[in-house]
């Protein structure tokens, strides 16, 4: 065995076969909960579920002590994402109508896989401290991350660990962008829209003027702002009636929270100018929040180190040949050109490692850079409450895109598999390395509360959001 936890892989690899199948949206992940329940439970960690308000989110103990280390798990799927296993075309299964586009099957297989070798490592060192994995639900578009870290579920921890399936090895040296969403519903008057359309206001038209004015916006935005949009109803099919109610939801980025309070307020005045011009009401309900991930240089090197010590996974030719297999489907351009979503990567340097290595068994150098990864993730409210480390690992051919099919579909491929233990295994040893380093864990601390100008955290979510429920709807 390359890796230790390998002497799981049975177990492992029923769980993540469970979680792909089930490919449970946000806040309704209960087969895939339990599955992952079911095993920490049958190795002797104490479980407690439905934490935060939240029946999907579970809090699992091992050990006894300090230092706490946190282990975050996710297992949401993306709706529309329905798709066959290693196919090269894209083919929906008929039994359900969500996928795991972006790997949480295995993001969540990997966390157990490290939270089982680190229960025999803390039986072995009595009073080395604690383990917890936290069942995360909602990444996608719930937050719960954020829910969870308002409710003061993270405080406990003194550092937590945290990586994600992608197309490249990688310790993430950068931040990634907060965000915030919003249900914009306008309210108007139906009338015929040939006998009598100056009877009518249109909620559609409203819709559509805010989404011009969204666009008018965008050049007078930050660099790294984003603003994207869906069109949730459209107020009817039948275009001879003007339409009374049309609602879209607008997802609000930016490179922190008080750029992403900042930005809404914007996006929130062209709603209200939209419902001003076309005589209508708007009613404005805020959906979720996250904060931006705070980087953490002393975990982001340790598990660089870790990673270069244990080594990329090994492949056979079949798996080679099954790599291959993708590469010619998406093209050599695509291969070459897909960044992992490391930022800050001379892509000339990436470019010439895709060409010696297709198989991505390198691992980049460790770097700490300003410009953040485009993406968002709920992971960066822990990281303002304790000092947390992203890494990634090579589970998807290069070139296929994220919250695609094509991730879908080699979600239980032995690529996938082996990348998952990959990072079981890293986070098992950086663990390990935490627990008996006291002063390398003082130092993470430190550098937080550093890079946080020794502010609290606080929920971007309004706590009036997370009493309601929001996030049960």
């Amino acid at each position: 065995m390359k890796y230790a936890v390998e002497r799981f892989t049975e177990e492992l690899r029923a769980l993540n076969r469970t979680v792909w199948e089930a490919a449970e949206p946000r806040f309704e992940e209960y087969r895939s909960m339990a599955a992952e329940t079911a095993v920490l439970k049958k190795h002797g960690f104490d479980v407690e579920e439905g934490i935060a308000g939240m029946p999907t989110a579970y809090r699992a103990v091992y050990g006894s002590g300090a230092p706490v280390i946190g282990l975050l798990a996710e297992y949401d799927a993306l709706d529309g994402l329905s798709q066959e296993a290693d196919c090269l075309e894209k083919r929906a299964r008929p039994e359900v109508r969500c996928g795991h586009g972006c790997g949480h099957n295995l993001l969540g297989t990997a966390v157990i896989a490290a939270a089982l070798d680190l229960k025999e490592y803390l039986d072995a060192h009595p009073g080395a401290g604690s383990v917890i994995v936290y069942g995360c639900p909602a990444e996608e578009g719930g937050s719960g991350k954020t829910l969870m870290a308002g409710a003061g579920v993270f405080h406990e921890l003194d550092a937590a660990l945290a990586w994600h399936p992608a197309t490249i090895n990688a310790s993430m040296g950068c931040s990634m962008l907060a965000n915030c969403q919003a249900h914009f519903k306008f309210h108007g008057t139906s009338s015929h829209a040939g006998n009598a359309p100056e009877k009518g206001r249109s909620a559609l038209d409203a819709v559509e003027l805010m989404d011009v004015g969204i666009n008018f916006l965008r050049e007078h935005m930050e660099m790294t702002d984003r603003v994207h949009y869906a069109v949730t109803n459209t107020g009817g099919t039948a275009p001879n009636v003007v339409q009374a109610e049309a609602e879209v939801i607008q997802l609000v980025r930016s490179r922190t929270n008080a750029g992403v309070k900042e930005l809404y307020e914007r996006v929130c005045d062209i709603a209200r100018g939209a419902a001003l011009m076309t005589d209508t009401t708007v009613e404005i309900t805020f959906d979720k929040a996250c904060s931006n991930v705070v980087p953490n240089r002393v975990l982001g090197g340790l598990t660089y180190e870790t990673m270069v010590r244990l080594g990329p996974p090994e492949y056979t030719d079949e798996e080679r040949d099954y790599v291959k297999r993708y590469h010619e489907l998406v093209g050599e351009e695509a291969v070459l050109n897909d960044d992992g979503a490391v930022p800050h990567y001379d892509m000339d340097e990436r470019r010439e490692l895709v060409k010696t290595h297709p198989m991505a068994d390198f691992i980049l150098p460790y770097k700490m850079v300003s410009m953040p990864a485009m993406g968002s993730s709920d992971i960066g409210d822990v990281s303002q409450v304790a000092p947390l480390v992203q890494f990634e690992t090579a589970c998807f051919t290069q070139g296929a895109q994220p919250h695609s099919w094509l991730w879908v579909t080699q979600g239980l491929s032995v690529y996938a598999e082996k990348g998952m233990l990959f990072a079981g295994q890293v986070m098992a040893e950086v663990a390990k390395r935490l627990f008996a380093d006291r002063e390398l864990l003082e130092a993470a601390k430190e550098e937080l509360q550093t890079r946080m100008g020794g502010q609290p955290y606080v929920c971007p979510t309004p706590e009036a959001c997370r009493k309601a429920g929001v996030h049960g709807v």
